[in-house]
């Protein structure tokens, strides 16, 4: 089971990059750093997501669907000749339903992080997280994932490893009251307490139509 981290150190990895590179016309190490950074977080609003009965099955259902992980299969089709509209419209799904109205401010810290234009930062999140996805989809099927528990430690072993200055980001953008824990906002999600602006908003129409 890789990590995250060692996914983009993978020859896959690398691929990745160079396209979301080209397709975005950032630098290759610009783009590499943004996406060390925006994976874990998409990832980690996707684990906050699957703490719900409803969140778990809205992933679960995308994953087995559309998101199975045969977007993997042909990186170099996906990005000759420029990524296709219909990923970027996907992207822009994902990321709605994933971030809601956090979206601008993650943005905007990967931004400032990265020294890259959030409107670029946007652009790359928008190819990265269907491939990101489809990740997710082929590691649920590899594993066997078929419930909410599994999903839940599947993605926290992807997310294991990240480096401080990752986990710090992760928990300033993912935690809704401001405190420092993104546990307790999982905690109100699941015994229906405080309500998380858009991040905890549930998946149940989870980008399919």
């Amino acid at each position: 089971m890789s990590g995250l981290l060692e996914l983009l150190n993978s020859p896959m990895g690398k691929q990745i990059i160079s396209g979301v590179s080209g397709s975005t016309g950032q630098s290759e190490s610009s783009t590499g750093s943004v996406l060390s950074m925006a994976l874990p977080v998409l990832m980690g609003a996707m684990k906050k997501n699957v703490q719900t009965p409803e969140g778990a099955a809205g992933l679960m259902g995308a994953l087995s669907g559309k998101h199975d992980g045969s977007i993997l299969d042909n990186l170099g089709g996906l990005f000759s000749g420029g990524i296709d509209d219909s990923v970027k419209q996907d992207g822009a799904g994902i990321l709605g339903h994933l971030l809601g109205g956090k979206q601008a401010e993650v943005e905007n810290a990967l931004s400032s992080k990265s020294g890259m234009d959030a409107g670029a930062v946007g652009d790359i999140l928008k190819v990265a997280a269907p491939i990101l996805m489809g990740v997710l989809g082929k590691q649920t099927r590899q594993s066997g994932v078929n419930d909410g528990n599994g999903m839940n430690a599947l993605l926290g072993s992807m997310l294991g490893g990240q480096p401080q200055e990752n986990q710090s980001l992760i928990t300033s953008l993912l935690d809704a009251d401001g405190d420092g824990s993104i546990l307790d906002d999982v905690a109100g999600m699941v015994l229906g307490g405080k309500k998380s602006g858009g991040l905890g908003g549930l998946l149940g129409g989870l980008f399919g139509k």
